[in-house]
């Protein structure tokens, strides 16, 4: 008997919990204290901005929202990485990739309250916006990174799911074309350890996640979620070789969905508060903000301003969002057809006219 092939799957962790860096290697992130800064003030303006979120829907002025809580390292690691011209197709949480690459708190807000104007975001027009039908994205991505391969771009795209959507077809097609094509691709499981009620060990026997990449030959590691360094310097690498023309990536990141899944989901019926109160000792923030403080780059009362100052910017984005005129209703005609078919043309009429009705306007 003879063994055709061989594989492992690299874990990759630098700063561990208690705020100390382990390992031999030195990512040269953990040494630039001005770039640790600005993305750890970024993760703490997601972390607010996500409260206040919460609070909205709660009190009835935002719709069903989903939650970031736990996730800052990895969608601030994803973000950091990526370079303006790169394209990013994300599920419906990763609000601190997207703040990195110039996404407004109020457009997020838009968004979940319903109003599509809110994908009309600011940053890289060429990002995708919120997708809530699961793993559909990560074929989305696919499909950039090949026009970027026939078009000779130095271009990546990049796309995260999470653990359960990791099991979708989707996915799986999208490691197939990945490879296949070899394409300029970075795949990101976000592995927070439930796919809504599922947890991670139903979901899966494999030992990982990041092993369907491999299955799929793509080089695939799994990396610690919670440590800003390693999610920054494995995506960019991973970018890098993308870049070089050697194909695509996987990487599996280990995180905790420290929220509900939704505003719709109550987590206590299916989770016990025991698990939850021991992954908080493992979030992102608290890591973070103890390397700086180690290494004498950051004080308590820096972090006082910090939380004051991102409470205020979260309060402007509220009212900006508040503020937006509602749309007129003939937009939902307006933006499918370059004509409009003579049904709908009087559908849109009907609608203009009893717009104005209700709003005491003669037609």
């Amino acid at each position: 008997m003879a063994t055709v092939a061989s594989f492992n799957v690299e874990y990759i962790q630098y700063l561990a919990p208690s705020g100390e860096l382990v390992g031999d290697k030195i990512p040269a992130i953990a040494k630039d204290f001005e770039q640790i800064k600005a993305l750890y003030e970024t993760m703490v303006m997601t972390r607010i901005f996500d409260a206040k979120a919460i609070s909205l829907q709660r009190t009835g002025k935002l719709g069903t929202y989903a939650s970031s809580l736990g996730h800052e390292a990895v969608h601030v690691g994803i973000g950091s990485a990526m370079k303006y011209e790169d394209v990013f197709a994300p599920m419906y949480r990763e609000y601190g990739t997207q703040f990195c690459r110039g996404v407004k708190m109020s457009e997020v807000l838009l968004y979940w309250g319903g109003d599509e104007r809110g994908s009309n975001f600011s940053g890289p027009p060429h990002d995708f916006p919120w997708c809530v039908p699961i793993a559909t994205q990560n074929t989305h991505a696919a499909g950039a990174a090949l026009a970027f391969k026939l078009r000779k771009e130095p271009r990546c795209a990049v796309t995260v799911i999470g653990d359960g959507g990791s099991s979708k077809g989707d996915f799986l097609e999208a490691i197939n074309a990945a490879s296949a094509f070899k394409l300029p691709m970075v795949m990101v499981i976000v592995n927070n350890g439930w796919a809504i009620s599922v947890p991670r060990k139903k979901q899966s026997r494999g030992q990982t996640l990041a092993q369907k990449g491999i299955a799929g030959g793509l080089p695939s590691i799994q990396v610690d979620g919670n440590d800003l360094f390693a999610v920054h310097n494995e995506v960019k690498a991973a970018l890098q070789r993308a870049r070089d023309g050697k194909g695509a990536t996987v990487i599996e990141a280990i995180t905790y969905r420290l929220s509900d899944h939704t505003t719709a989901d109550d987590a206590s019926r299916y989770r016990p508060n025991e698990e939850v109160e021991n992954a908080k000792k493992f979030e992102p923030i608290i890591r973070l903000r103890q390397y700086l403080m180690n290494n004498n780059q950051w004080s308590v009362q820096q972090e006082n301003k910090l939380i004051a100052d991102c409470t205020q910017k979260v309060a402007m984005a509220v009212k900006e969002y508040q503020d937006t005129p509602k749309p007129v209703v003939t937009d939902m005609f307006d933006y499918m057809f370059a004509e409009l078919p003579h049904d709908l043309a009087e559908q849109r009429k009907f609608a203009h006219e009893f717009e104005q009705l209700e709003s005491g306007v003669k037609p």
